[in-house]
């Protein structure tokens, strides 16, 4: 028997969904063409794993439509190496992480990049890209310190 007070399933309000933040930080030390591609990388990782925050399809006037973009945005900031592997490390717990360790600039083979990869122990790996998608005010403290890569 259910009380007027207690609330049903049916009845029940869901909190809304904290909203999300996406933001890549990019190592400072890395000149722009590289910078870009790391931050183009882990970009496109995000996406592929977090589909749901691509915007709907921009409409023009006459119904021409072109591809959804993320209406949050993303900044792209910049930290030293080392800032970078203890921004990974500290964000694992707190939201989902992509990171784009430096094998994978060191080659245009994808089967090489992941045998450069597999023969080192996981603490050894330095990133040249990390990016944080999750709620906006815990990765807004992760990369608070950061400024943007100009």
């Amino acid at each position: 028997m259910l009380l007027q007070n207690e609330p049903s399933d049916a009845n029940a309000i869901e909190a809304p969904p904290e909203p999300e933040r996406c933001v890549i930080v990019v190592d400072e030390a890395l000149p722009p063409g590289k910078a870009s591609n790391a931050a183009a990388v882990v970009a496109f990782t995000l996406g592929q794993r977090h589909s749901r925050l691509v915007g709907e399809p921009l409409r023009e006037q006459d119904g021409t439509a072109h591809p959804g973009l993320i209406p949050i945005g993303i900044p792209i900031l910049k930290a030293t190496a080392d800032q970078l592997s203890a921004l990974r490390l500290k964000s694992l717990a707190h939201c989902d992480v992509v990171d784009f360790p430096v094998q994978g600039q060191a080659t245009v083979d994808y089967d090489a990049f992941l045998r450069a990869v597999r023969v080192l122990p996981g603490e050894s790996l330095q990133y040249l890209a990390v990016g944080l998608v999750g709620p906006r005010k815990k990765v807004g403290k992760l990369v608070g310190g950061f400024a943007l890569f100009a």
